[in-house]
């Protein structure tokens, strides 16, 4: 389980830094199943999870939704059969800072907690 996992976000302005390169490298070391993908010219974290049915993709993104309403800081979910796709970015500043990699990792960790 990544460190960022433990972590909590803080407040993003619109005029908080975005992650540079160099954090970028050693934050996505963090969470080696997400991608980063660029949208609109937008850098977001993605990743897609599978599940055995629909039910428990469901329960998931509940989950999701649930830490991202503690932190206020929310996700796009797309919630298919057995599939369940979180993007991560931050909206204030139109790109990724801390708070998504931070979020990312307690995504990941819902899998652990399961």
């Amino acid at each position: 389980m990544s460190g960022l996992s433990q972590m909590h976000c803080e407040a993003c302005r619109a005029d908080a830094p975005k992650v540079g390169d160099e954090e970028l490298k050693s934050l996505i070391g963090e969470i080696p199943d997400w991608g980063v993908q660029t949208r609109d010219g937008v850098m977001q974290l993605e990743r897609a999870y599978k599940f055995r049915n629909f039910v428990e993709a469901l329960d998931f993104a509940n989950r999701v939704g649930a830490i991202a309403e503690e932190e206020g800081h929310h996700p796009a979910i797309l919630v298919e059969w057995s599939r369940v796709t979180v993007t991560w970015w931050s909206h204030k500043i139109r790109g990724l800072h801390r708070n998504d990699f931070i979020m990312a990792a307690r995504t990941d960790a819902l899998l652990d907690a399961a």
